[in-house]
């Protein structure tokens, strides 16, 4: 196993940022969404445009974005400016969206779900596609940065003053704290949530494995629930007041910063925490039976352009454009983190190791 790596320096460490209690119940938001630039009746899961409005005999192409369970705020910005540039060339589209656990939303796809995309928040899921022969192979090199657009990181959100007094992840195992977070076995959020605090315990205890792993059995038996999928646990602890910290990736809590403002919930920024890379790709088994292989790729590839990265600063995830970043950086403060990646090798290794049937994450949760 290799050692720790930081990726930025050491700085922000238990800071706290302001987040309000859900006014409505975020589980309710449509599983699927269609965002259409085609005329037809409003509904409440469909947005129209109106930019091919003079050309109805032209044919209109759908693709479906399959998508992990917090991204819905970035698409919903998106989509809309996708579609626009996209219609100029005189074609209209339909953007369809489905979201849930990343997990559960690979499986779907691979069970039959005629994704033309899939932008997930773990590349072992994108992989398992690839294993099913629905992605191509080198889907890493078919766009920038290893194809990914932005990144995240995992943070801790805890109730108004801060009662239970939580300012790292060695709080969390503290006898009087309950813990919500969502499902590893389901969630890949709930996965970075798990190495979050493990590759914390590896740095704290000098790679002792041994006092990480107790550090980790102290925190899962604090857990009072684990949600499918990350917007399930920001409902259970926002809105159902259950808990008193939510483990979740730092655009959720900002999210709900600016939709449900109040003085009821705070972030802690931890002194050390886990990069997340959010991969995207083509289903190109779906694409090529479709015909929509193209529309697809630029759909992705559009995720780099200067406006859809700032569309992405906008909701709180870190672009990989590095000048967008500096631009926004007031927002972000520069925790130290490590990538998984690196210190415990492929996801392949990694699901082995800690999240398969029987491996450290059932074992650490079985023993009290």
């Amino acid at each position: 196993m290799k050692k720790l790596q930081a990726q930025s320096p050491k700085q922000g460490v238990g800071r706290v940022r302001t987040v309000g209690l859900l006014a409505t119940t975020l589980a309710s938001i449509p599983t699927v969404l269609i965002i259409s630039a085609c005329s037809r009746a409003p509904s409440q899961q469909t947005a129209s445009s109106s930019a091919n409005a003079n050309t109805p005999n032209t044919q209109s192409v759908t693709l479906l974005n399959v998508s992990y369970d917090i991204s819905r705020e970035l698409y919903k910005k998106y989509n809309p400016i996708f579609i626009e540039q996209y219609t100029q060339q005189g074609q209209p589209i339909d953007i369809q969206q489905s979201h849930g656990g990343s997990s559960k939303q690979a499986l779907s796809v691979a069970n039959g779900l005629q994704a033309d995309v899939v932008t997930m928040n773990q590349a072992s899921d994108i992989e398992l596609l690839v294993k099913k022969g629905l992605v191509d192979k080198n889907w890493q090199q078919a766009l920038p940065n290893h194809s990914v657009p932005y990144t995240s990181t995992m943070v801790l959100v805890v109730r108004k003053d801060n009662p239970k007094h939580i300012k790292d992840w060695q709080d969390l195992a503290k006898a009087e704290v309950k813990v919500v977070m969502p499902n590893p076995k389901t969630s890949g959020t709930g996965r970075y949530a798990f190495l979050g605090a493990y590759g914390y315990g590896l740095h704290t205890f000098n790679h002792q494995e041994d006092k990480s792993n107790t550090l980790l059995r102290q925190i899962l038996a604090n857990v009072a629930t684990f949600d499918s999928g990350s917007r399930g646990a920001t409902t259970t602890f926002a809105q159902r007041g259950i808990g008193d910290v939510l483990i979740t990736t730092e655009n959720e809590a900002h999210t709900t910063i600016e939709q449900f403002a109040s003085d009821n919930l705070q972030i802690i920024y931890p002194s050390y925490s886990v990069k997340i890379d959010n991969p995207v790709a083509v289903v190109s088994a779906v694409t090529e039976k479709k015909g929509t292989t193209a529309i697809a790729h630029a759909y992705l590839k559009g995720l780099w352009s200067p406006q859809a990265q700032q569309v992405m600063a906008q909701n709180y995830l870190r672009p990989s454009d590095s000048h967008i970043l500096a631009n926004y950086q007031p927002q972000f403060p520069n925790i130290v983190t490590y990538n998984p990646t690196d210190v415990f090798g492929d996801w392949d290794s990694i699901m082995q190791k800690f999240f398969k049937d029987g491996a450290l994450f059932d074992q650490l949760t079985t023993q009290k």
